[in-house]
């Protein structure tokens, strides 16, 4: 078997697995619990309260069929294929895994807090392997290729948004909405935390009279490179280097420890950053989200 085959055989495993989390979970935390999902799934359980013999994974993949349409000259084909059977199977293992056993309702603080985790976790597997679940996962993955520096996650939150205050206006039931937004919240972090990983990457900008001591102690207490860029005073005029930095989550006090022993009195700056590649760094698809 091939390298191509073998990665084409891990995907679709891995999103069936994504699949089948994401049907428990909804039947779980969301269904017994009135608890607004958002996204496309949001609509279904719309559609299922009005129409009740309409299953909500049976309204979930209709509603995504003219999405499947908008998508496929801006996505290409192989990713709206993956896309489509994430679509299909996520959809079927909520109506299978709901035919199979009922869930009794819990603590709706809980089953949003759980839920939330369980459905970042499904959708960030399967946003890992370059697809999507239809629904409001294509609708931000379309427009991650117009706002490609914007997480996932959180361009995820800002569409579903709509959704859960649609799902509030239909059952008139504002503790739903507010149970979802709690989800949804917790969700979009755990999807990024998936797709990005645990340990955040930082960039450090360094300002200091002692650049020169500062470069080597960080390449050797750290192991990491520093980048000199030259910039200027705006008020004195004078040249002026700036160090940066990229450096692991776990060693921002060690690099704050170090700058301050050099000099007190450095200017630093330190901002999240994602995707970094790279030694000492993981090596992730520079296209990917």
């Amino acid at each position: 078997m091939s390298a191509k085959i073998r990665g084409y055989v891990r995907a679709y495993a891995v999103i069936l697995f994504a699949s089948v989390l994401f049907g428990i979970n909804f039947d779980w935390f969301f269904l017994p619990n009135q608890i607004s999902l958002a996204g496309i799934t949001g609509i279904g359980q719309i559609l299922n309260h009005w129409f009740p013999a309409l299953p909500i994974g049976v309204a979930v993949i209709l509603l995504n069929i003219p999405l499947f349409f908008l998508g496929w000259r801006l996505l290409g084909g192989h990713m709206l294929v993956s896309s489509a059977v994430a679509m299909f199977l996520t959809s079927i293992m909520v109506d299978i895994v709901g035919a199979l056993h009922t869930f009794q309702p819990m603590d709706p603080m809980l089953a949003s807090i759980f839920g939330g985790v369980l459905l970042g976790v499904s959708i960030g597997l399967v946003l890992q392997q370059k697809a999507t679940t239809g629904g409001t996962d294509l609708i931000a993955r379309l427009l991650k290729v117009k706002f490609s520096w914007l997480p996932m996650g959180t361009l995820l939150m800002v569409v579903d948004l709509v959704v859960i205050v649609l799902v509030a206006l239909v059952f008139q039931n504002l503790y739903s909405a507010l149970y979802g937004l709690i989800a949804l919240w917790i969700s979009s972090v755990v999807i990024d935390k998936v797709l990005y990983g645990m340990d955040t990457s930082k960039v450090a900008y360094i300002i200091s009279e002692h650049s020169a001591q500062i470069i080597p102690v960080i390449g050797d207490k750290l192991r990491r490179g520093v980048t000199i860029l030259h910039g200027a005073g705006s008020y004195s005029g004078q040249p002026r280097d700036v160090l940066m930095c990229a450096f692991k989550q776990k060693q921002i006090v060690e690099l704050k420890q170090t700058v301050r022993d050099i000099d007190p009195e450095a200017f630093l700056i330190v901002c999240d950053a994602h995707d970094v590649l790279g030694q000492g760094f993981h090596i992730n698809d520079p296209h990917g989200v």
